[in-house]
């Protein structure tokens, strides 16, 4: 599959290179955009400045300057945490979309969003101060009206970034099923394509 993978408020860390390799080494083609251009935050707080001082729809904006030379591709749209929320922006609004993979995060969804049958996947912790239950029961049922074929895994105890080694929230066990759950959905997308042995054209 084509996937695009969008880092969260840290920037582009070494577990979201790391992340795209183990994507990579299971046939998928994955680009990973640096949204703060270089920029990356060491605490929550740093990259809540970075993402006010850049802006939400500079940062949409970016996000779909570096999706739109593959789109056409049908891509799988990825993301961390707010990378999530612009992943789901662009999928929600790209009829070729061939899917949507979410850790840590969610966004809005737009008043008359329509898709068809998008396979949808989110992994959140379980509590998540960013994520807390009411809104992802509201999230989930206003995505199946909109079309998507949404699927949530939940893992009690974590934090909220897990899946990063470099931060306090990770937790590896939690991480590994993680990414086993991920690649057994990328796989789905990809026999869903067509069937094929090897990896779609870039």
């Amino acid at each position: 599959m084509n996937v695009i993978l969008f880092h969260s408020t840290f920037g582009l860390r070494p577990a979201v290179h790391a992340a795209a390799d183990r994507l990579r080494a299971a046939g998928h083609e994955v680009r990973v955009p640096d949204l703060f251009e270089g920029q990356t935050a060491g605490t929550v707080e740093e990259g809540r400045d970075l993402r006010e001082k850049i802006g939400t729809d500079e940062l949409l904006r970016r996000a779909i300057h570096a999706a739109a030379p593959y789109s056409d591709q049908g891509l799988v749209y990825a993301g961390f945490s707010l990378g999530g929320a612009l992943a789901q922006n662009l999928a929600l609004g790209d009829e070729k979309a061939r899917g949507l993979l979410l850790l840590h995060g969610t966004s809005d969804i737009a008043e008359g969003a329509s898709v068809d049958g998008l396979p949808v996947q989110l992994h959140v912790a379980d509590p998540d101060p960013f994520e807390p239950h009411d809104w992802l029961n509201t999230w989930y049922l206003q995505m199946q009206r909109a079309g998507a074929d949404v699927e949530v895994h939940r893992y009690p105890g974590a934090g909220h970034l897990f899946t990063d080694p470099d931060l306090p929230d990770y937790d590896e066990t939690s991480a590994e099923q993680t990414w086993r759950t991920a690649l057994g959905f990328l796989e789905t997308l990809r026999g869903a394509e067509g069937g094929h042995g090897g990896p779609p054209g870039v």
